[in-house]
Parts: structure tokens; sequence; C-alpha cells
């Protein structure tokens, strides 16, 4: 007589336990799932997990080992991301694999720095995973933790607008062309955003040509818009590995859109930084101070004897100027030629059509009179420069 042979009860080995983790705000889930909850899946298939995020907690579910491996996992990032050691959602990706690959009872924290110096010498101790920079020696050097190029202030005014930006709510920096206003503006901007101290960054300017009467731009609104904003994107693809810029503004995380596009909007827990203000006119400067939102930062930049408005109107950086001084917590930056960091030669050409105008007057008023702008060839070179 056959007998039936039971397979040994293996439900108490194989049983599954759930274990949740709360987060603290909104800041939180951003970086640790990251886009399109992209850390979530690795999580799930690096430790053979169920993870699901509800109401500001993520909740785990699998085997008793594989739940405190993931959940020791989520914890140590936690941990970096609130110590500011961890500031993009893409270090999560990699901290995630790399702790999958060194797991046991090691010192995590010296485990992750030795990392980090791999990634200078160009070698990651991660396997398969690029050069990893977690949890950096020492302080952190200006601008974003992995930029492409180091940033560092080049005269006495740029430091002081460097400290300006990050000691005042609204910062205006004034000055001629090629003195870093607006690149340092975005780099400061950059460093914020990726520390985790603000959730945005919108960048704006006014779409207003130089002087030439351009129609009508082919396109949708966003290749009508970009060559008036091809500047900003520049200095962002300074700062920005090209793949984590575009996954930064797919995800809404920086805006850049023209300046008539933020009337009516609120900006909470946000960069944003007014580029060639000059060309804002008072009542769009007006519109754009009172866009300040809770937790906010402005940087406004400009050059006032290159605005390109008719000469009807008055700049609105011209008049913010006059108005704000003295307001607490907005401060006003100047720069002079001796901070240009283009070509040597901008200096002399700066200067030359400052000498010029303080001679002659303003161009266009010469065009009123029988002056040099009019007769042309009467007009003699200097010969003293």
């Amino acid at each position: 007589m056959a007998r039936a042979i039971t397979a040994p009860d293996s439900r108490k080995e194989t049983s599954l336990i759930e274990r949740t983790i709360v987060l603290r705000d909104l800041e939180e889930e951003r970086f640790l799932y990251g886009s399109l909850d992209r850390n979530l899946h690795l999580l799930r298939r690096l430790h053979g997990v169920e993870a699901v995020s509800r109401g500001g907690q993520l909740r785990l579910k699998g085997s008793e080992g594989a739940i405190d491996e993931a959940s020791k996992t989520v914890e140590q990032v936690l941990e970096l991301i609130r110590e500011k050691q961890i500031t993009d959602p893409g270090d999560v990706e990699r901290f995630f694999r790399y702790r999958r690959h060194r797991s046991g009872d090691e010192d995590w924290r010296k485990l992750a720095a030795a990392d980090g110096d791999s990634h200078h010498s160009g070698n990651s101790a991660v396997h398969g995973v690029p050069g990893s920079n977690m949890v950096p020696h020492g302080p952190t050097p200006f601008g974003a933790p992995d930029e492409r190029r180091p940033v560092a202030a080049r005269s006495k005014n740029q430091q002081v607008y460097l400290d300006a930006i990050a000691a005042n709510t609204i910062t205006l920096g004034i000055g001629p062309a090629g003195t870093g206003k607006s690149y340092l503006a975005v780099c400061s901007a950059v460093k914020l955003l990726r520390a985790a101290a603000y959730r945005k960054l919108v960048l704006c300017r006014p779409a207003v040509e130089a002087g030439e009467n351009l129609g009508f731009l082919p396109g949708d609104l966003q290749q009508k818009i970009n060559p008036y904003l091809r500047p900003l994107y520049d200095a962002l693809n300074d700062q920005l590995p090209r793949g984590q810029l575009k996954r930064y503004i797919e995800e809404d995380i920086i805006e850049i859109l023209p300046l008539a596009y933020m009337r009516g909007r609120t900006l909470d827990h946000a960069v944003i930084i007014l580029d060639e203000a000059q060309n804002a006119t008072v009542a769009q400067m007006k519109m754009f101070l009172t866009r300040l939102g809770e937790r906010s930062k402005m940087i406004i930049t400009g050059d006032v004897t290159q605005s390109d408005l008719p000469t009807t109107k008055i700049s609105g950086l011209l008049h913010a100027e006059g108005i704000l001084a003295g307001i607490s917590g907005v401060s006003i930056c100047h720069f002079e030629r001796g901070d240009v960091v283009r070509h040597p030669v901008v200096q002399d050409i700066l200067r030359a059509y400052s000498e010029d105008e303080a001679e002659n007057g303003p161009p266009e008023a010469a065009l009123d009179r029988d002056g040099p702008y009019r007769r042309g060839v009467d007009r003699q070179p200097r010969r003293d420069r």
C-alpha cells in the first residue's frame, strides 16, 4: 500500500513580514524615490521585496532577511539625505547598488567615503556602478558636488556678490557685461538646489530683442523662446551633466521661461533668477518681485547701460535699484570694469564706450542735434587710449 509523503512545512521559514519607514517630508520622498519612482523599483529588484509608498510612509514586505537588509539601506540613505551628504536622487541609486555589493558588518560610512575617493581617481569601488561621490571629505567646493567646471570668485566684488546671495532673500547684481553676474547666480542656485535647501529653480528673462526685429519665429512655444533663454541653458550645462539637467527639467525641478509667464504665480521653496533685468519695465519688475513665496530666494542681474527697451520706457532694474536700497533682506551689489572675466579686450571696449558717452552723450540723444553721430565723417577717433 502506497503511502503519501508530505513535504516538511516550510511556511515558517518563508513567512513574510512587513516594516514601515516614516519619511519626514515631500523632499525626502523626492530624493529617496527618484524620478518616476526609479529608486523604488531598484530597491525592489536588488532586495526582492515589495515596496509601496503611501501617505508619507514607505512600506516594505518580504522575507525577514530581505526586509532587514532593505530597511537598513533605506535608513542609512535617509540619514545621509538629512545630513545633506546626498544632494541628488541619482546618488541614492548609486548608494542602493553600493550597499547591495558591500553588505555585512562593515562600517558603511567609511566604505562610502572610500568610494567617494575612488570617484576622483576614476576607479569606482562599486562593481558596475559609475564613480560615486558619496560622503565627500571636508568642505564642499563651491558649486554642485560633481560639477563639471570648478567655480570660484575671481574678484573682490564677485566674492561680495556670492556672500550676498547666500545671506539675503533678494540680491541684485548690477554691472557691465562679462562680470559673471548671471553665471555666478546660476552656480549659486544649482548649489542650493542640489543641497536640498530649495525644491525648485526658476530662471527667467524678458523676451526683448537686442535692437533687431526678428519677426515671427518658427516652432512651438519652447522653440520660439529658446533663443532668448540660451545663455541660461549654457550656464546650466556648465554645472550639471546633460542627463541630469534633462531630468531636472522634465521633473519641473528646473524651469526656464520668459518673464511674462511669471504673472499670477507664487513660488515657494524656490530659487528664482531674473536675468537681463535691465530689459524689464517698472511694471514687470514689480510683478516679478511680488512672486516671492515662503522660503524662497531671488537673484536679479542686469546691466543698466545695455537696456533694449524703447527710450520712452524706464528700466525696471534702474528703478528697483533706487527704491529697494535699505530694505532688510535686500542686497544690491555693483560690478566694475575690473571685474570683467571675458577676453581682456572687453575691458578696453567698455572703457571706450564709457569715455565716448561721457564726451558726446548717449548716441540716441545725439541724433536730435547736429552732432558727431549725425555728421559721421566729421567724427575723429581718439588716439590717447
